[in-house]
Formats: C-alpha cells, sequence, structure tokens
C-alpha cells in the first residue's frame, strides 16, 4: 500500500494513544467499559474501523464518561477519512465532538487535545487548531513534540502563514530528525514561500530515511521532482518522477508523475550519458 502523508498523519496521532482509561482522578472506570474499549482498539489496530466504532459505542452506551473510547472514537473517524474523505463514514464533526469530549472529561488528556487539533485543520479551521495546539507544544509532560509542532505547523501552511509554518516545522524535525511527514511539509513551506532549494532539501529528507513507510510517500517524491525540475536538475527530476510513478502507476498521483516524466522527455536536456575515463 502507497502511503500518503495524510494517512501518516493519523497513524502517528494514533500510535501515540495512551492505554489508560482517561477519567478525572476521583472516578472508577467501569470494567465493562474498559474490557469493550480493549477489543475495540485491538480492532482498530487490526484497520477493521466499522467493528471498533460499533465497540467504542457500547463501551460508551455502558460507560458515558470513558475518556479513551471517546477519544478511540475521534481516531476511528480521522481513520475513515483518510482512507476517503468523500466517504459517509468520514464525519469530522463527529471526530470533533468525541475529541472535545474526551478533553471536558479529563483536559490532561494530551493526545486527545493533539486529535482535535487535527480535525480541526481538516474542518479548515485554522485560528482554532493553532489555538487549540500552540499551547501543546509548549507542555514537557506530552511525550511526542515532533507531532504537536508538526501538526502546529500544518495548520500555519494552510492558513498561508509559512514564516510561522517553517518555524513550527523546524522545530518539529528539530525534536525529531527522522520525521518524515515533518519534513514533507517542511518543504512545502518552503516551496510555497519560493525557497527552492530549502524545499528540496526538505523533501530528500523526507524520503531518504529508515523509517517504515518514509520511503513511500508518493506526494514527497512528486513534490521533490517538481522543485528538482525548476532547479534544472533535471536528470535527478527524472529519479523522482519515476519513484514516484513506481510507487501506485494507477493512482491519481502515480498517473501525474507518469505526465510529468513525458514532459521531462519532450522539454528538457536528454539524460547525461558517463564517460569512461580514458585508457
Amino acid at each position: 500500500m502507497v502511503v500518503s502523508a495524510r494517512h501518516i498523519g493519523v497513524l502517528l496521532v494514533a500510535s501515540a494513544m495512551g492505554g489508560c482509561i482517561g477519567r478525572s482522578k476521583d472516578a472508577v472506570a467501569d470494567p465493562q467499559s474498559v474490557a469493550l474499549y480493549d477489543v475495540a482498539n485491538d480492532e482498530f489496530r487490526k484497520g477493521r474501523y466499522r467493528e471498533a466504532l460499533a465497540k467504542v459505542n457500547e463501551s460508551l452506551d455502558v460507560d458515558g464518561d470513558n475518556a479513551d473510547a471517546m477519544h478511540l472514537g475521534a481516531l476511528i473517524y480521522l481513520a475513515f477519512c483518510a482512507h476517503d474523505t468523500g466517504s459517509s463514514d468520514c464525519r469530522f464533526e463527529e471526530a470533533e465532538r468525541l475529541a472535545r469530549r474526551a478533553i471536558d472529561e479529563n483536559p490532561e488528556m494530551r493526545e486527545a487535545t493533539n486529535t482535535l487539533g487535527v480535525v480541526l485543520i481538516h474542518e479548515k479551521k485554522y485560528d482554532a487548531a493553532i489555538e487549540v495546539l500552540k499551547p501543546l507544544t509548549a507542555d514537557i509532560l506530552y511525550g511526542s513534540p515532533q507531532v504537536s509542532w508538526g501538526n502546529l505547523g500544518l495548520a500555519y501552511l494552510e492558513k498561508g502563514s509559512y514564516d510561522e509554518a517553517i518555524d513550527a516545522l523546524r522545530r518539529s524535525v528539530a525534536a525529531q530528525p527522522a520525521f518524515c511527514v515533518g519534513n514533507y511539509r517542511l518543504g512545502l513551506a518552503y516551496e510555497k514561500k519560493g525557497e527552492t532549494k530549502a524545499a528540496r532539501e526538505a523533501y530528500r529528507r523526507s524520503v531518504e530515511t529508515e523509517r517504515p513507510g518514509c520511503k513511500k510517500i508518493q506526494e514527497a517524491w512528486e513534490a521533490r521532482g517538481r522543485v528538482e525540475k525548476k532547479l534544472g536538475l533535471y536528470d535527478d527530476a527524472r529519479t523522482s518522477f519515476t519513484t514516484c510513478a513506481q510507487l501506485a502507476r494507477a493512482s491519481t498521483l502515480g498517473g501525474r508523475c507518469e505526465g510529468a516524466l513525458k514532459t521531462l522527455e519532450t522539454s528538457a536536456p536528454a539524460p547525461q550519458a558517463r564517460v569512461s575515463p580514458a585508457p
């Protein structure tokens, strides 16, 4: 499966999810609700989102204060949207409602705060997302600063505030240099600002790490080829567009990269032949 940058972002949120029931410290967790949440979480990690959502709803029917179940429900709706934003299962407003409920139940549930920020970005509520995510970047108890900075940077990027996006995304990759999605977003911010060389370097880092999935970010390979073409690095652009196309030729993105390769064939100099040294 080709991994899209959006899908990776959702997975990063989900993978950091805690396993403890999030609730006020004086509340007692209902054992049946906890058990149903555990089943839902297992189904979610297996990619069985409908089954997971059904168990989340059962868990909340037993205990309406189970903040972990609320948060998991928000993540499930995000996962539906990552698969297909046009699907009837993609319900950002429901994801926002559940994330807010989880935070109301347990204000110290930092992963739910991050998830809410992601949902607000997808809903194009950029100022609201910034308001939610900015305090999280300063929270030393949040264990994934690269994620909070990366999502804050995405909010600024989508808003069109490129200087702020670059600052946040540089902090994101400083916290975790192998955070390939952060490097990809940083490349986008540099490219939007017209800093093509810096964009190419960020795109290069995004696909040249050994973390699982990073080498399969099709959007990053296309973007890398795009800026290499602008810089006149035609051989490198051919390599990037070829890799992009090979990842999924039948996809819309694969088709674009195939088209970019054909354009290079007609408009760019032929690949440089290697000359063997004289004996």
